[in-house]
């Protein structure tokens, strides 16, 4: 039988690649005492063989790729999977170095054969001596010959003509060749089968620090198979790319400071200490409607910062990426505002563009973990990094960095009065409540924190900031959980913003209340900014709550 066909065929005969959920008496819950029984924090327990267990949520997993056992010593030590069948399926990452990923190998006369690629990635990184970033172009083409002529890389001769003298040096004879051995290292690290975080399929995966540092090494190399074609009828068409490829050919001023800060993280990475934690991802749904209208949730805390950043003064919050459908947005591209910087100081988030599908329009992922490596100045055209940031965050029992992120992505509006009508506010409402809730978690985090966030949606998006603002001060109060806003030196909003947020609590304002006069507000065909808090006023005070 063709192998194709037998992996498909293994693929529809067992679509979980043969890691079956445990059975609850399985699955321990958390030894420490001050947590409670029941908190969604279930790690596999060491007796089993594969290393996935059941959440909270019906039908979700999360998939563990570290072992349980050492976690408890304080280690954090690859799963490794003996005798596993090379899985090759659309329910998992198709990994570099599987027998079924097959190069062409011209031969004489009119004969080619198959080899297979890892063999050509190994003879070719294995060996490779960078003097040039032209060595590195020839190493990356010379297992992509499919897009050899196609791949353009100016940037990034662009940008090592600029490094000069010993950073140049040190880039092309240290950083570089400790990359290729570490991407090399992904058979060891990475035997498990990373499973795709598909729409509508709540599900979470957790690895160490360690092993997606190798996935984004062989990014940087461009080693995964199927993911080159931008086509959209193409296999991975509704995933964000994850190979570096379109990132070197970028001839933007802007490419030069992300390539800053992603070297900064290799260099991290490799000349410091390994990084000893763990990264989970999550991708979260809400199945069901929610009745804003009938919300009897009262608004929560609200504080509103001028100046400050998410990252840094929203730390220990629930700290909000406006973040695109395919996440990450423009990171490995010409992209390079909210979204994209915070994937570029905090890299770890650029391995979600492996196995996260587009976001639909009730789900969010979160991610719990992701470590801070850089420092930076400036917004968009503006962005220069800094230099290496040391990340202190606190760790918790399962080693991961006490930082949350949720990625939800808002409407595009290209004409900013749709924003007003109904449909929007409750598919907006519906998104952030996705972000926020802690109920719909797959690993439901300790507690509910503050929700450190900002202008999501607006800009380029067009989203109206006062409005944007309610909807996300509604959606926080439906899941319980207090707000700090940060309105990036806009003095203006945050007065407004202050000023409505004391006035609805004055008036013991509900989340359906309102979401009342938001309505009402859509059906006089309103949709000038400057008028809709004084409408919310004036409605307020005629009774009609």
């Amino acid at each position: 039988m063709n192998k194709d066909v037998r992996a498909k065929n293994q693929d529809a005969e067992n679509p979980d690649d043969g890691w079956p959920p445990l059975s609850p008496n399985q699955v321990p819950h958390c030894s420490d005492s001050s947590r409670p029984a029941g908190d969604g924090h279930h790690f596999p327990n060491a007796a089993s063989s594969f290393g996935e267990v059941q959440t909270p949520h019906p039908a979700a997993t999360h998939v563990f790729c570290v072992q349980e056992d050492a976690l408890e010593m304080g280690q954090v030590i690859p799963f490794v999977v003996r005798g596993a069948v090379d899985f090759w399926s659309h329910h998992h990452v198709k990994m570099p170095f599987s027998n079924y990923s097959m190069q062409t190998k011209p031969r004489a006369g009119m004969y080619h054969s198959e080899i297979k690629r890892w063999n050509v990635i190994k003879g070719v990184l294995g060996k490779a001596k960078f003097e040039t970033s032209k060595d590195l172009e020839n190493a990356i083409k010379e297992y992509n010959q499919k897009y050899a002529h196609l791949w353009n890389f100016s940037g990034l001769h662009e940008f090592f003509k600029q490094t000069q003298g010993d950073n140049r040096k040190h880039l092309l004879s240290c950083v570089l060749p400790g990359m290729a051995k570490l991407a090399l290292r992904l058979p060891e690290l990475c035997s498990k089968p990373i499973p795709l975080l598909r729409q509508g399929r709540p599900q979470a995966v957790s690895m160490s620090q360690e092993q997606i540092s190798c996935l984004l090494a062989n990014a940087f190399f461009c080693t995964f198979p199927h993911r080159n074609s931008t086509h959209p009828n193409s296999e991975y068409s509704t995933f964000p790319d994850i190979n570096f490829s379109r990132l070197f050919g970028n001839s933007s001023p802007k490419l030069s400071e992300k390539l800053k800060t992603l070297f900064c993280y290799f260099g991290q990475v490799l000349e410091s200490a390994v990084p000893i934690g763990l990264v989970t991802f999550q991708r979260c749904c809400v199945p069901e409607s929610i009745q804003w209208k009938r919300s009897q949730h009262k608004l929560t805390n609200l504080t509103v910062k001028t100046d400050g950043r998410i990252e840094e003064e929203g730390q220990g919050m629930l700290q909000v990426d406006f973040a695109s459908p395919l996440v990450g947005g423009g990171v490995l591209s010409s992209g390079l505002v909210q979204e994209e910087i915070r994937f570029l100081i905090s890299p770890e988030l650029i391995v979600a563009r492996l196995f996260t599908e587009r976001l639909d329009k009730r789900e969010c992922l979160v991610v719990t973990g992701a470590q801070l490596y850089s420092k930076y100045n400036g917004y968009s055209d503006s962005f220069k990094w800094v230099g290496a940031h040391n990340d202190e965050t606190p760790r918790d029992l399962f080693l991961r960095r006490q930082t949350e992120i949720v990625a939800i992505d808002a409407i595009h509006f290209r004409d900013p009065m749709e924003q007003y009508k109904l449909h929007s506010l409750d598919r907006e409402l519906h998104k952030a409540y996705c972000g926020f809730s802690n109920a719909h978690r797959v690993v439901p985090a300790w507690t509910n924190t503050p929700i450190a966030t900002g202008n999501w949606g607006c800009g380029a998006f067009r989203g109206d900031a006062k409005l944007k603002a309610l909807v996300q001060i509604m959606a926080a109060a439906q899941a319980g959980r207090d707000v700090t806003y940060f309105t990036f030196g806009d003095v203006g909003l945050t007065d407004s913003l202050r000023e409505m947020h004391t006035f609805l609590q004055s008036m013991d304002f509900t989340v359906g209340q309102l979401y009342c006069v938001l309505e009402r507000y859509a059906r006089k065909g309103m949709g000038n900014t400057r008028e809709l808090y004084e409408f919310i006023r004036k409605d307020c005070l005629k009774g009609r709550i």
